[in-house]
Formats: C-alpha cells, sequence, structure tokens
C-alpha cells in the first residue's frame, strides 16, 4: 500500500513538473509564435485573399474572383518580365554554376599553390554592398568608357551597350551574377572536402585523368551541394530586384524587368496590391515546380541513399 501511494505521489509530481516545464516553454517560444502569427502567417493568409480582390490599399478590398490571374496572362509586359526571367533561369543559373563548381575544383586541386589568396578573391565581391556593386557595373558596363569594352578594343572587338542594349543587357546582369558566386564557391569547396581521398587515389591507381576523376567522382557526390545552389540560385532570381532597379529600372524596353521588379511597381507604384499579390502566389508555385524539377533532374534521393 505505502509502495502504491508513494509511487502515485512520485507520478503526480513527475506530472506536475512536467506541466511547469510545458507552461515554461510556451511562455519562451510565445514572442516567437505571437511574430509568426501577426508577422509571417497572417500577411502571407492576406496576400492569398487579396489576389483574389481589386484592392488599392486606400480603398477596402472588393472579391473579383479569379480576374487578376486571368488579366496577368494577358498582360504583356508580365509575359515579357516571365520570359527575362525564365531566360536568367535557363541561361544564368546553369551558367553560373558551372562557373563556381569549375573555380572550386580547381582551387580544391592540392598540386596548385597559392590557392587561399585566389578564394579570398573570388569571395571578396560578396562582401560589397549591393548599391556599390551596382553603381560599380555600371561603370564597368559603359559603352565608350567601361572597362569591359576598353579590353575588348584591345583586342580589336568593338563591344555592345550592354545595359543600354536590350540583346546585351541580361547577359551582362549574367556576368554580374557570375562575379558575385563567392558564396556558393565557398559552399562548393565545403562540399569538395567531404569526398574521400581514398576515391581519388583509387582512380589514379587506375589510371584515370583529372577529367575522368571529376565525371565520375566529384560531380556525382557533389550533387546534393549543387542541388543546394541552384535551388538558392532560383530563389534568388525570382526575388531580384535591387540590380534591375538601381542599374537599368528594367529598361531598355523592359528587357531587365524581372519578376520582383514588375511585381514591386504593381504593388508600390501603381497601388495595385490585389494583382501583385496574385503575381506573388503564381511566383511561389512556379517557384515550386521549377525546384521539385531540380530534385528529381539530379536525384538528390538517389544519390544520398547511395
Amino acid at each position: 500500500m505505502k509502495k502504491t501511494v508513494k509511487t502515485e505521489f512520485s507520478e503526480y509530481k513527475n506530472s506536475r513538473m512536467r506541466r511547469a516545464e510545458a507552461k515554461n516553454g510556451i511562455l519562451f517560444v510565445l514572442p516567437w509564435i505571437i511574430g509568426f502569427l501577426g508577422f509571417t502567417l497572417y500577411p502571407i493568409l492576406s496576400s492569398l485573399y487579396y489576389s483574389f480582390c481589386d484592392y488599392s490599399v486606400i480603398k477596402e478590398p472588393v472579391f473579383t474572383g479569379v480576374k487578376n490571374y486571368v488579366t496577368l496572362f494577358h498582360d504583356q509586359t508580365f509575359i515579357k518580365t516571365c520570359k527575362n526571367t525564365a531566360y536568367m533561369m535557363l541561361i544564368g543559373v546553369p551558367v553560373t554554376t558551372f562557373f563556381a563548381v569549375a573555380v572550386s575544383v580547381i582551387l580544391n586541386n592540392k598540386k596548385l599553390r597559392h590557392t587561399g589568396w585566389m578564394r579570398v578573391v573570388f569571395f571578396i565581391p560578396t562582401l560589397v554592398p549591393t548599391v556599390v556593386a551596382c553603381l560599380l557595373w555600371i561603370w564597368v558596363m559603359q559603352p565608350e568608357t567601361g572597362v569591359v569594352n576598353t579590353l575588348l578594343g584591345y583586342i580589336g572587338i568593338k563591344g555592345p551597350g550592354w545595359l543600354a542594349s536590350p540583346t546585351w543587357a541580361k547577359p551582362a546582369f549574367i556576368m554580374m551574377m557570375i562575379w558575385t558566386c563567392g558564396n556558393a564557391i565557398i559552399i562548393y569547396l565545403a562540399g569538395l572536402q567531404d569526398i574521400s581521398e581514398s576515391l581519388y587515389e583509387a582512380a589514379e591507381i587506375d589510371g584515370a585523368s583529372f577529367f575522368r576523376e571529376t565525371i565520375s567522382i566529384t560531380l556525382p557526390l557533389l550533387k546534393p551541394t549543387i542541388l543546394y545552389n541552384m535551388v538558392t540560385l532560383v530563389i534568388g532570381v525570382f526575388q531580384w530586384f535591387a540590380e534591375p532597379y538601381i542599374m537599368t529600372q528594367g529598361g531598355p524596353d523592359n528587357a531587365t524587368m524581372f519578376y520582383s521588379l514588375y511585381l514591386y511597381q504593381n504593388a508600390f507604384t501603381y497601388f495595385k496590391m490585389g494583382y501583385a499579390s496574385a503575381q506573388a502566389w503564381i511566383m511561389l508555385v512556379v517557384a515550386f515546380a521549377i525546384i521539385l524539377i531540380l530534385f528529381k533532374f539530379l536525384k538528390f534521393g538517389e544519390s544520398n541513399n547511395s
């Protein structure tokens, strides 16, 4: 009987302690929960509702169904925006990824000397504030006095107008994207450090060349890192705003009117909040679909299991 009473008292005491711990835990987490509900979840749900409304901030939202979505796909500027963003996805992201992986593989080669300072050189551009970087690239891409066209002139090539040309404006932004890929290079280097040296030693014994080692060992084992960096690049392209806003304002002829810049204009220049909300939800769905395709293409699950 005494054991039973003692056991019940111990269980009661433990349950009181658990309830007290749970209460204290909730109190500690409560500021974050309030912040999440008020500043994250509520705006997300509100934007979903506003995407079905005619809403200009000044007036009360008026429910219009799918009108905003239908109008978007008849909006020539929106279609041009999608094409510009798709261009950066299909060309800018692969080119930047190829460059970052190639540089990382070279810098990871232990046979090379002085790779430490080279890593610093590639990482420094990521430390430059965005506004300063944009002003620098405006100067670099000047048609007459810019550094790029001056160097091209030394080898007898007349450089294009770059940011002033509808044809060459997006390639100029791709060059800037490559210039700022230092974070990706550092992450690739970290991924390369996890690849066992014994694999390369075995490949060398079998007579494999550096190119064969890269194709057969490095790239397959680097897939998770490549996937991560490509996903962050895709999200970054969808959110690309400061660079085109500062450098070109979406011009010339809407050649650099990227998705987030047009969304910003609809929301805060034209005060078409419902229209901009619909655009934001389309961006979410498309970005999610692209990320799923990347997971499927890179077969992350299979490589992870193997």
